[in-house]
């Protein structure tokens, strides 16, 4: 688009805004009526740790939030000399899961507890043998039974609770609802109704009842909404909460708030049966969009949905790149002791390229990249780990594709359940994140891990305030009766697919070998964990 059409369609209020707020930014991005980004604005903040909680203060949340808000007013306002006075939409996305609990005033009854708290074990593992469904303990309604288990006294008092961006679209419009992807990381969703699973409310509402609370937990849930639908608009007081300056006018529709998972699939056009996608940086996790359920129950598979309510399993690791980036801050300390100028991007490239001439099982060497714990393979603390036999073909090329491979040790087990024994098809995975910028190399990597095509686009880079953005676009400009897979192959990624890399047999004969030996191998990590204090 020419800058003088962008003006006409900002002037005009037909561009479309995302936020997004992640853990460590807030970024809203603003397009136009390609759906390509136009204008943008960003603001750092950083959780607290405060009485044994991970938390953001509501004070974080608003200033953080206006302050992104006013950086893209300014960024449109430097570029295309307009002011942001209406919009054609609006959508919300943030961190999944956590527990924000409200009484009947509004107000909120205890700190944000969000995604990161690992404190609801007793009750994610007493929900899941209640449902007979996995309920990780980042999730919602974790968090508010184990607020029951604990007897804690906010609880009776509670009259509603949701997400970050379900506060966030709450506030802003007055309308308690949810997404359904984004809910899917609160409670169950039945994939036939795409609501709250009810059996499971009354199985919940059974194991509370001698409790005495007055509520029920279907009264207190927020309402589910697919992609597409109308969530409300921006009020007069909603207006001025996002934009003090009181430029931007009241009115605006809204889409269904969801979730980071929701707007990564909709920035990846991973929305349809048997597509999904890979997000590799620090942590690493793969989702792939059903075609039916899975068969059991399995602690390393979290399942969540598309923003239509289509099943999504996903495998979601801790540790990816920490261990790879410090053995590259090493080799660039050498690298400068020996007076050698070289660009962290040029020494990524080219130590990368080189473990691409490794031995497709790396040579007998192993490594394990734990910064932190891996729950997929049962490990609350994590050790940094290399080792080598004797005999093992200790090389340059061999070390630098242990430290890939093993990127993807903890996701490759995960993986192997829905690929292996549940018999997961996937047509094709694109890859995002830190892991793939080295062209080629990451693809090859995870295509051998998954022995699946895999593809990555530039748009990918572009994020979840994007992909939430191309959802509220969704809601305003579908045609009748078009799904939100359409939406995207033909109006957004008009048939882009990427650069597609097919696993390489040999590859993938070595990944599994490897895999092998670090199944074996997970003993010695755990004597690490122990001796290494």
């Amino acid at each position: 688009m020419s800058i003088e059409s962008v003006k006409n369609t900002i002037a005009g209020g037909r561009a479309v805004l995302g936020i997004e707020l992640g853990s460590t930014r807030i970024k809203a991005v603003l397009i136009g009526e390609d759906n390509s980004p136009i204008a943008s604005g960003g603001h750092d903040w950083e959780n607290r740790y405060e009485n044994g909680i991970w938390t953001y203060s509501l004070d974080d949340i608003w200033t953080g939030l206006q302050d992104c808000y006013a950086k893209l007013r300014a960024d449109v306002m430097t570029k295309y000399g307009v002011a942001v006075e209406k919009l054609a939409s609006i959508g919300f996305s943030a961190m999944m899961h956590g527990y924000m609990a409200f009484d009947e005033n509004g107000e909120l009854l205890v700190p944000f507890r969000t995604w990161r708290n690992t404190v609801t074990g007793p009750a994610s593992e007493a929900l899941t043998e209640l449902f007979n469904y996995h309920i990780p303990q980042r999730w919602s309604i974790a968090h508010l039974y184990q607020a029951v288990l604990n007897g804690e006294p906010h609880v009776p008092e509670v009259r509603f609770f949701t997400t970050l961006a379900g506060y966030i679209h709450w506030k802003l419009t007055g309308e308690k609802v949810l997404g359904v992807g984004e809910a899917s990381g609160m409670f169950p969703i039945d994939i036939h109704t795409k609501n709250f699973n009810a059996e499971m409310i009354v199985k919940f509402d059974g194991a509370v009842a001698d409790k005495g609370y007055p509520w029920k937990l279907g009264d207190i849930l927020p309402k589910v909404l697919l992609a597409g639908e109308k969530a409300g608009v921006l009020t007069e007081e909603g207006a001025k909460l996002l934009d003090p300056s009181g430029t931007l006018r009241p009115g605006v529709p809204l889409c269904p708030p969801e979730g980071d998972a929701g707007t990564g699939m909709a920035a990846t056009n991973s929305v349809a049966p048997r597509t999904g996608n890979v997000s590799a940086g620090t942590s690493v996790f793969a989702m792939i969009v059903l075609e039916k359920e899975l068969s059991a129950v399995y602690d390393a598979i979290d399942l969540v949905t598309t923003p239509v309510g289509d099943l999504v399993a996903m495998v979601h690791c801790n540790n990816c790149t920490s261990d790879i980036n410090a053995w590259v801050n090493i080799f660039k300390e050498f690298s400068e002791l020996l007076g050698v100028d070289i660009s962290m991007p040029k020494l990524y490239d080219e130590l990368y390229f080189r473990a691409m001439e490794g031995d497709p099982d790396c040579g007998g060497l192993m490594s394990y990249c734990y910064f932190s714990g891996e729950h997929i393979t049962g490990f609350e603390e994590g050790r940094p780990l290399f080792v080598r036999t004797p005999e093992s073909k200790f090389n340059l090329a061999n070390f630098m594709r242990s430290h890939l491979y093993t990127s993807m040790g903890a996701l490759k087990i995960g993986l192997d359940i829905l690929l292996g024994k549940e018999g997961v098809k996937v047509d094709s995975i694109l890859g995002h994140g830190g892991f793939f910028k080295t062209v080629g190399v990451g693809q090859k990597i995870v295509a051998a891990a998954m022995n699946a095509p895999v593809s990555v686009m530039e748009t990918a880079g572009e994020g979840g305030a994007w992909g939430m953005a191309l959802l509220a676009a969704y809601m305003v400009n579908k045609a009748p009766g078009q799904s939100l897979k359409s939406y995207l192959e033909n109006k957004v990624f008009a048939g882009n697919k990427g650069v597609s890399i097919s696993p390489d047999p040999a590859d993938v004969e070595g990944f599994n070998k490897f895999i092998e030996r670090y199944s074996a191998a997970l003993p010695v990590e755990r004597a690490a964990v122990e001796c290494i204090k």
